[in-house]
């Protein structure tokens, strides 16, 4: 009688392991030494989707291109437009035509009165003026207000996102030199793709 007990206990207890075994045998493998069937989609699921570079620069780009080297506060000024431009609902192209515009008119810097120097009351990222109806003196240098009321202003243009970049920017900013705004285009949209999905 002992004996056929301990004979089923043996017996049970292969049992267990060898069900064990299976059920945590091919586990184990499985995610030791094949690493092709990890859960890929929840690896790509914290990388933010690239920006569609074709829509940065729909019709390519203008006459020849001019680019200078950011700095600290002028980056923080380009990620400050491109946050701006996604509150409003605005897409990755207006933020170009954006970061174009304020390339040109201030080389990204957020300009105070410059004294002899200044166009007339012009102010902030885009040389906006108080005396034009874009806003005060301390809205104009606020960075997102500033890109909001230039916003608002390209809204304005029917048929903005199919305009070369410097057509629509200077329909709203009515600039002497109509045409400088286009050489920024690359540069812009180089900008918007490396900073559109941490902005």
């Amino acid at each position: 009688m002992n004996t056929t007990i301990l004979r089923k206990s043996v017996l049970g207890i292969a049992g267990l392991a060898f069900a064990g075994g299976l059920a945590a045998g091919p586990l184990n493998h499985h995610t030791t030494t094949d690493t092709d069937a990890r859960p890929v989609a929840a690896v790509q699921a914290d990388k933010p989707a690239a920006v569609d570079t074709a829509k940065l620069i729909p019709h390519g780009v203008q006459g020849t291109q001019s680019r200078i080297d950011l700095d600290a506060e002028q980056t923080a000024n380009t990620k400050a437009i491109i946050a701006a431009t996604k509150k409003t609902g605005l897409d990755e192209r207006a933020a170009v035509i954006s970061i174009g515009t304020a390339l040109q008119e201030s080389k990204l810097q957020n300009l105070g009165h410059l004294g002899d120097r200044n166009d007339h009351d012009s102010l902030g990222l885009f040389q906006q003026r108080p005396s034009s109806g874009w806003g005060t003196p301390e809205q104009i240098t606020d960075p997102q207000y500033a890109t909001t009321a230039f916003l608002k202003g390209l809204r304005q243009v029917d048929g903005w996102q199919d305009m070369p970049l410097t057509d629509a920017a200077q329909t709203v900013q009515v600039s002497a030199y109509p045409d400088a705004y286009a050489q920024w285009e690359q540069q812009a949209a180089d900008l918007v793709a490396q900073h559109w999905n941490n902005s």
